[in-house]
């Protein structure tokens, strides 16, 4: 059975991402026909509009298929630990193509961002011209946790939402609600998980109208459920601890402000818990990246994550986390180093250090 299905009706194009069983998570066959296909129907005039969904009601996309990405790592290994995996390579540029192409698609992609919407799945979700979650939706980037960072574009989405809010979910890897990703922007429309049906019956209905999007508009509009049928958005709750954490110039810092509250709040308590377990090189290299590429245009995004993501799998911590959550599931990394106060200035630069120039970066292309 294909990996990602695909149907027109009318003037629109339905994309799913078919691997129920993963949580839908995004394998290089995935991303490769998702990249094939936007790119198809990019130049199709037959299709006006795109919704992209995940097969089942668990998930829209919990994330890459990092043990396959970790196989490629561990044979490598056994040839020559200082280069990037090949496998690697053509994983993660393929995937964040498909990222900047959702983000720059010239035509409406309507983004069905129910159940889990994780690490991959949240980079997909946060580029579409119409972004919607559900009742069901849980979202995070997690990344932290498995010895990596935020990427996927989320030096460009963490970064737009409010206040230090980005700062604070990348570090903790804190889940958060429809209700959140409402408040933080990362989502447009909250509609009842039992409404897909209609909505795409509706899609199509209008996908040959004029002013298609105006129509898409007003259609999830009219369709979308009250903010007051959802709980309280806990992120909107902490505002203080987040205004708090503006202007931070360290992660030393941010737990100084942090771990007071994480004793007596549940909700900080939960993402400081994640943020202790996690990697140390992966906090300072967050923190960094984040800080630094607050005025990044996309394009410099893409180029600055595609570089970072690769120097993490010549490094340690990212297939040494992948084996503690999911290969061994022992829940214990053998972090390196494996205590905060070993991370020295020279171990995160090493992170940063270019492997291509300017001139033969695989995404020199992007438009500027």
């Amino acid at each position: 059975m294909s990996v990602v299905l695909t149907d027109i009706k009318n003037n629109l194009g339905i994309i799913t991402i078919n691997s129920e069983k993963s949580l839908n998570a995004l394998s290089l066959e995935i991303v490769t026909a998702l990249k094939q296909t936007l790119e198809d129907w990019l130049h199709n005039d037959a299709i006006t509009c795109v919704f992209l969904q995940g097969a089942g009601p668990k998930a829209f996309c919990a994330g890459g298929d990092i043990r396959q990405v970790r196989g490629a790592i561990e044979e490598q290994r056994l040839i020559d630990p200082t280069q990037v995996p090949p496998l690697c390579v053509e994983y993660f540029i393929t995937e964040y193509s498909v990222d900047y192409l959702i983000h720059t698609y010239a035509k409406p992609i309507i983004i069905w961002g129910d159940g889990i919407v994780m690490g991959g799945g949240l980079g997909l979700l946060a580029g579409g011209s119409h972004r919607i979650v559900t009742e069901r939706s849980l979202l995070a980037m997690p990344e932290i946790s498995i010895g990596l960072y935020p990427d996927v574009g989320a030096s460009y989405f963490l970064n737009k939402m409010p206040s230090a809010y980005g700062m604070y979910f990348g570090l903790t890897g804190t889940r958060f609600t429809a209700a959140d990703a409402l408040y933080l922007g990362i989502a447009d429309y909250c509609l009842p998980s039992t409404a897909k049906e209609t909505l795409v019956n509706d899609l199509i209905q209008i996908s040959s109208s004029d002013n298609l999007t105006e129509k898409i508009n007003a259609l999830l509009e009219q369709a979308s459920t009250a903010t007051t049928d959802l709980p309280l958005s806990q992120a909107m709750e902490h505002q203080p601890l987040i205004t708090a954490l503006e202007g931070i110039t360290s992660v030393q810092e941010f737990i100084t402000i942090v771990e007071p509250l994480a004793k007596t709040d549940e909700w900080v308590a939960a993402g400081y818990a994640f943020f202790t377990k996690g990697s140390p090189t992966s906090t300072q290299v967050i923190f960094r990246q984040l800080s630094e590429s607050k005025n990044y245009s996309l394009e410099e995004v893409f180029r600055s994550e595609l570089n970072l993501t690769c120097q993490f799998t010549i490094h340690p911590d990212f297939s040494e986390g992948v084996r503690a959550l999911l290969i061994d599931k022992d829940q214990s990394p053998k972090w390196s180093p494996e205590n905060f106060n070993q991370v020295t200035s020279q171990w995160v630069d090493s992170h940063f250090t270019p492997l291509w120039t300017e001139d033969n970066h695989p995404f020199k292309n992007l438009k500027k």
